[in-house]
Formats: structure tokens, C-alpha cells, sequence
């Protein structure tokens, strides 16, 4: 079956497309192309997708864990490493970017941890068994 369109982007909404741009720039690796003041995009390194951020004065950060409609909508997923070394290291370094946790409990059980970032939206770092 042929497909309908090619994927492109995974944008997300915020005050401030060129902070969120750079808070996820030094944690996923790429460089920030702004096309605009209102329009960022973030090529990911190794061919990982592209995120893109979009200018909303009026945003309205989800909320973690909400099963209504402002419930947290989507989240990405980041794996960092293997060992909880690496996921601790991960950790702080988020927490020094800006990132504010939302779900520390049960990592031995879950191997991930949530948290939001600066401008709210949820992201985990996780724990990859085996590399």
C-alpha cells in the first residue's frame, strides 16, 4: 500500500520558539534553524526526526498526568544510555537546562523518568536495557 504523506516534523507550541529550541538543542544534539521569529527547527543528529517549535502567545502548558483534554496530549522520548549511571547524568543535566520533573517514582520498575520542559510539554529520559 502506497503511503499518503511523508512525515516531516513533530512541532510543538510555546512562548518562545528560539529558548525551547536551544533546551532541546543541548539535550538531543542538532542546531536550531530559525526561519523565522515565530518558527524554529531542529534537524536531530543520525537522522532522528525533526522537532519544530511554533510561536503561541496564548500557550497553554499540558498538564502531567491528565486523562482530560489539557492532559499532556504527546510527550518524546529520549534514551539515555544503558546504565543508571547515564540516566542519572541525564538527569542533571535536564534539571541544569530548565527542566522541571514531573514523575521520578518507581525508575527501577518504569526504567524512564518524566519531566517538562521549560515551556511545560512532558519529555522522558529512559533507560535502554542493553544499549
Amino acid at each position: 500500500m502506497a503511503t499518503v504523506a511523508r512525515f516531516r516534523n513533530v512541532v510543538l507550541d510555546c512562548p518562545d520558539p528560539h529558548a525551547l529550541a536551544a533546551f532541546y538543542a543541548a539535550v538531543a544534539g542538532g542546531t536550531p534553524r530559525a526561519e523565522d521569529d515565530d518558527w524554529v527547527v531542529l534537524q536531530v543528529p543520525d537522522g532522528g526526526p525533526r522537532l519544530a517549535f511554533q510561536r503561541a502567545e496564548d500557550h497553554t502548558p499540558p498538564q502531567w498526568p491528565r486523562a482530560d483534554r489539557n492532559g499532556q496530549q504527546l510527550h518524546l522520548d529520549f534514551d539515555a544510555g544503558a546504565t543508571w549511571a547515564e540516566l542519572d547524568a541525564a538527569h542533571e543535566r535536564v534539571l541544569e537546562l530548565g527542566a522541571r520533573p514531573l514523575d521520578l517514582e518507581d525508575r527501577e520498575k518504569k526504567d524512564f523518568l518524566v519531566y517538562a520542559d521549560p515551556a511545560g510539554h512532558p519529555f522522558c529520559l529512559c533507560r535502554i536495557e542493553g544499549g
